[in-house]
């Protein structure tokens, strides 16, 4: 497979044009095509609705030529009616794109159709990778974090980020976020100090062993692993994760095994995508299948 056209939704905005440019970079290293798409609410009396759509076109076709002439792109755009959610669910279907890329807009319209209630519910309906951008495109991908809770769905959504080249792999570092209750069996008196670090040293052990084992049948020789115990929130130990290793993307698959408490397709997602102060990609599980 090969990245070749990657959607990008822009409501204008300077935290707009933060997707566009990373969405840029993407495109002029894949030489894909790329396509600008605007939604305009068409819950407006007709007036306004036809003033907005003539200035939205008069803008993107001014994005589209800059494109063209000063990256050399393929670029093309176009301006949907409808809600947020429907009109970027449109364009992507009728394009079809191996890659969708938004900002973490100030007006939080956009941001709000992936974060929330309506998270699920798009990221379902998706059949294309979702690139949120909430940092400034200054060069490429060159330290990508990947979430992964060891599950098939998990091994496939790695085995597609290879495909989309963002990153060469060894810039890759999988992470796993184990559960081990030691500090539940240790409050309820179940596990004396002793015992309570001897289940610690061995359920790392475990952890890392299994890790080592999933790494091993990735499309990739070489990455960074990391086995960290779940003290409190997985969304938290991902984005700590982040941070410790500097990493410029966050990667998740929209779905997780059965036995997590907390599906990655809920509230795990859901608050990384809220709460990252860097770029998060999110594979969903209808592209997976």
């Amino acid at each position: 497979m090969q990245l070749e056209t990657i959607l990008v939704a822009t409501d204008f905005s300077e935290r707009s044009d933060l997707a566009v440019a990373r969405a840029t970079m993407i495109a002029t290293k894949a030489r894909a095509r790329l396509h600008l798409v605007h939604v305009v609410d068409d819950d407006q009396k007709p007036r306004i609705v036809e003033g907005e759509t003539a200035i939205a076109r008069q803008f993107l076709q001014e994005e589209v030529a800059r494109l063209n002439r000063i990256d050399g792109l393929e670029c093309t755009s176009d301006v949907v009616l409808g809600d947020p959610f429907e009109g970027i669910g449109i364009s992507a279907d009728e394009i079809g794109p191996d890659l969708l890329v938004l900002g973490a807009h100030r007006r939080r319209v956009l941001r709000d159709v992936f974060v929330g209630t309506t998270a699920q519910r798009t990221i379902r309906r998706a059949h294309w990778p979702v690139l949120m951008v909430n940092a400034p495109a200054k060069e490429p991908y060159a330290n990508v974090l990947l979430a992964t809770d060891l599950s098939e769905t998990s091994h496939r959504a790695a085995a597609h980020l290879v495909t989309l080249n963002l990153a060469a792999p060894d810039q890759y570092t999988l992470l796993h976020v184990f559960d081990a209750p030691v500090k539940r069996l240790a409050m309820n008196n179940a596990l004396q100090e002793s015992q309570m670090l001897r289940y610690h040293v061995e359920a790392q052990i475990e952890a890392e062993q299994a890790l080592a084992e999933f790494a091993a049948t990735l499309p990739f020789e070489r990455c960074t692993r990391i086995a960290e115990r779940n003290d409190a929130a997985i969304s938290t130990a991902i984005l700590k994760a982040a941070s410790k290793t500097a990493a410029d993307l966050i990667v998740v698959a929209s779905q997780g095994r059965v036995g997590l408490s907390k599906t990655f397709l809920g509230s795990i997602s859901e608050e990384v995508l809220r709460r990252a102060d860097r770029d998060v990609l999110v594979i969903p599980p209808n592209l997976l299948r």
